[in-house]
């Protein structure tokens, strides 16, 4: 049982949130009940209702929280300093595939929700989306400043980067292969793209 819970609306949240964290991870999504997660906290499951709907709604929080933590990931990368565009741009798709592999490896439960959140928050997936091709933009931008890319419509091929990359941030792919030899995939398909967004 996890710590008491407090007046604070937002500190039982998190408490809840990491209480269904690790039935998600040791049980997954959906062998997870409300009552359950509602005993690890030490309160009603009634009580629980005043915080989240329903379990779909734990989950899309929980999803939400993950998604942040990855965005953070590729941020860093998108802004760390002394990187050329060109190598920011492998560093990022390689970032976001060590993430996902770490996730699916460390917690391969978790995949589980994963794969349930399109189907019930399509809203989630879209701002996913929308942050990780803004991203890309902004490495796409700094190229064209730079002069190593020629990217006449920024944000149309950060869409498409994107999408050619799809495969490296999705849980679904992550046993395909080990993750050195998905890193040099992950490598080539850059070097491709990257071939395509210089100046000729």
């Amino acid at each position: 049982m996890m710590d008491a819970l407090t007046e604070n609306a937002e500190d039982n949240r998190e408490l809840i949130l990491k209480a269904a964290e690790e039935r998600f991870s040791q049980y997954g999504f959906n062998k997870t009940t409300m009552a359950e997660i509602a005993k690890d906290c030490g309160m009603s499951a009634a009580n629980l209702y005043r915080y989240f709907k329903n379990k779909q709604d734990i989950g899309a929080a929980f999803a939400q929280t993950c998604m942040a933590e990855r965005a953070d990931v590729l941020r860093e990368v998108v802004r760390r300093p002394g990187l050329s565009a060109t190598e920011r741009l492998q560093e990022y798709i390689l970032a976001m595939l060590r993430h996902n592999h770490q996730v699916c490896t460390n917690q391969p439960n978790i995949t589980e929700l994963v794969l349930h959140i399109p189907s019930e928050r399509q809203d989630i997936i879209r701002k996913k989306v929308e942050t990780e091709q803004s991203l890309i933009a902004e490495i796409l931008s700094e190229g064209n400043r730079t002069g190593e890319f020629d990217v006449p419509d920024v944000l149309i091929t950060a869409e498409a980067i994107n999408l050619a990359t799809v495969k490296f941030g999705v849980p679904i792919f992550v046993g395909l292969y080990p993750l050195d030899e998905f890193e040099r995939k992950a490598i080539n398909v850059v070097d491709l793209l990257i071939q395509g967004l210089k100046k000729h």
